[in-house]
């Protein structure tokens, strides 16, 4: 009887190990990072929870503020500051449906679950929980107004610079979805909390013109503010990883594409115009800036 000796070529040898490799990674992301789809709905056990210490925090935010503000060589913005806390603390209020303490935390914290769900990608990730929501106890502050004139000589803006610093917080967590080598072949665990450390920009307001068609009253942020996101985060379902940088890149970078795309707002005057006035004029401009 012979016996048969298997003698596999270098090639053939390479390309085993490169798949054992690949294997073995794949086991290990599998089994230690990732969730498997046979069980969807459970969750990992960490839920990161809003810092909801409000008097400590307001108290050293109020400290901070006010370094720069120069009364001498502006224009007083101090009504305007009032007037805005009041409107910030309505809409505050209204997100809750106006009711106080546990109960309107729970109505706000389900508004913004729903928010989120309807925008979230559903191919990459699933459903959104969000665990608590901060709305914050301040609004932003107004300094350093001025006038200046406009390309339309027959008005001027209004430029001031705006800076927001507040307790807003948001806790979620959500799963990523891995597609390949089928649909829900994998789940990655992703438990975040967000929260603004600083906001600062320049704003411009620009009085309506009576030369359009559709007058409006136009505010505009400038395209350089500061933007900075406190962001802590856990990923995995039996290792976790935390407080991946990259991650913390991503969250602050999507924040401000979003704000830099809608930074133009127009407020519809009453009696002269409509949205849908607004809208069309908006189009029609866009449509003659184009090159032919």
């Amino acid at each position: 009887m012979s016996v048969h000796w298997l003698q596999p070529t270098f090639t053939q040898g390479l390309v085993i190990g490169q798949l054992s490799i690949l294997l073995l990674l794949g086991m290990i992301l599998k089994y230690l990072f990732l969730e498997s789809s046979q069980y969807p709905f459970e969750t990992a056990p960490y839920h990161q929870q809003v810092d909801n210490d409000a008097f400590l925090r307001t108290r050293n935010l109020q400290l901070r503020q006010g370094a720069d503000h120069d009364p001498e060589a502006y224009e007083s913005t101090e009504w305007f500051n009032t007037l805005l806390r009041q409107v910030v603390e309505v809409y505050r209020s209204k997100l809750r449906d106006d009711a106080p303490g546990i109960e309107g935390d729970e109505i706000a914290r389900k508004r913004v679950e729903e928010y989120a769900n309807t925008i979230r990608p559903a191919g990459f990730l699933d459903h959104i929980t969000i665990h608590s929501v901060n709305l914050g106890t301040s609004a932003p502050s107004l300094y350093n107004a001025q006038v200046s004139q406009s390309c339309n000589e027959s008005s001027a803006d209004i430029e001031f610079d705006a800076t927001y610093k507040d307790t807003l917080s948001l806790s979620l967590s959500t799963s990523y979805l891995f597609n390949y080598p089928m649909a829900s072949f994998a789940r990655l665990p992703i438990s975040l909390t967000i929260s603004l450390s600083q906001f600062k920009s320049s704003i411009t307001l620009t009085p309506p013109s009576a030369m359009s068609s559709a007058p409006v009253l136009t505010l505009t942020i400038s395209p350089n503010f500061v933007l900075d996101l406190t962001t802590t985060s856990l990923m995995g379902s039996r290792a976790k990883l935390a407080n991946v940088p990259k991650l913390h890149e991503l969250i602050q970078h999507q924040v401000r594409r979003v704000l830099a795309a809608r930074a133009t707002w127009k407020v519809v005057l009453p009696g002269l115009s409509s949205a849908a006035d607004v809208t069309k004029e908006m189009k029609e401009t866009k449509e003659l800036s184009l090159p032919p």
